[in-house]
């Protein structure tokens, strides 16, 4: 299958996937009484949201897991071998493919165990601190050892070459992939917002894995698009759904997956600015708030609900953003562009 053919039927299986489960799915959480908790610390008028139907995840995971399958499958069956084919394609690629989809699917299952027992348990905040950072840590450490032990020790710094990170991979790796799930749980806070930011971030990942001949890592990351686009249709202000934790850990584990299968995770920085964004504010505003007892830098944090408290509405917040990721996005790749594949 020639690989344009691939991405289009990715993207379109994905988006169709995701979009027509929500028919079935949004119904029968609302029959389990599935409903999004909301909490008090945040604005007063998410309160409205109270009830509504969560875990809604499940539809663009089931599209992104699906039609990557689906793609492969028709591919090999029909003669091609997309997965294995490329100008940049080792068995260590292949394992950062397989063991990422594994371990975002490994975050999805925390989530849902988190949001199983927000809305049915009736307990708040779910999971501990310790029961969710223990599993974290375990999903964390099994992926990093796949990578190790298939030499997947190095990355590409954009016009350095690669680097061999020895020992420090393991604390690199641990730090960049916590951060990460955690910046993309931040970012899912208003309607769309999560759900579109990805979409571009998946865009660039597809991009820049065809860039270097990774047509495996290409496929999934259209993949995604396509799952989070059909998402969107059902999350998009107002909110039929929202994709709980479960989405979204999954959705950061699979920025993770993607940037380690172009063996550059550092270009989240960029490809995923607005998370970073969101993660940063969140952190100073803590910091500020401890240091000098009860000051807030931002009127809320994470920064999207300080320009909610400025009086943006959801949609303008969801527009500007996902720009700003989109003008991430194009220096991630200009970036990635001359200062790896260039090398």
């Amino acid at each position: 299958m020639k690989i344009f053919a691939a991405i289009l039927l990715a993207v379109a299986i994905a988006f169709l996937l995701a979009f027509l489960l929500g028919f079935v799915v949004i119904p029968w959480l609302r029959k389990l009484k599935f409903g999004q908790t909301i909490l008090d610390i945040g604005p007063a008028w998410h309160k409205s949201k109270q009830g509504l139907p969560t875990m809604g995840g499940i539809l663009f995971i089931v599209g992104t897991l699906v039609s990557f399958i689906v793609v492969l499958v028709t591919d090999h069956l029909l003669g091609g071998n997309l997965f294995e084919s490329g100008s940049v394609v080792t068995d260590g690629v292949k394992v950062k493919l397989v063991a990422g989809v594994l371990m975002a699917v490994g975050f999805g299952l925390i989530g849902f165990a988190d949001d199983y027992i927000k809305v049915v348990k009736k307990r708040n905040l779910g999971l501990t601190i310790l029961q969710k950072s223990i599993a974290q840590i375990a999903l964390m450490l099994a992926y990093l050892a796949a990578l190790f032990m298939s030499g997947n020790t190095y990355m590409y710094i954009p016009f350095v070459g690669s680097v061999d990170l020895g020992f420090f991979f393991w604390f690199f790796g641990m730090a960049v992939i916590y951060a990460t799930v955690n910046a993309v749980n931040f970012t899912d806070g208003i309607d769309g917002l999560c759900g579109s930011v990805t979409a571009t971030a998946a865009i660039a990942f597809a991009v820049a894995a065809a860039l270097r001949g990774m047509f495996g890592a290409s496929i999934l990351a259209c993949a995604l698009f396509g799952g989070c686009a059909g998402y969107l249709i059902w999350n998009h202000y107002p909110a039929k759904v929202m994709m709980g934790d479960m989405g979204s850990m999954f959705l950061g584990g699979m920025v993770v997956a993607l940037a380690y299968a172009i063996d550059c995770p550092l270009i989240i920085l960029c490809f995923g600015v607005v998370y970073v964004l969101e993660f940063l504010s969140d952190v100073l505003q803590i910091g500020y708030f401890k240091a000098t007892h009860g000051k807030r830098i931002f009127k809320m944090a994470p920064i999207h609900h300080h320009f909610e408290m400025c009086g943006w509405k959801e949609k303008k917040i969801v527009a500007v953003f996902t720009l700003v990721n989109l003008l991430g996005c194009a220096v991630g790749l200009a970036l990635f562009y001359y200062g790896v594949i260039g090398q």
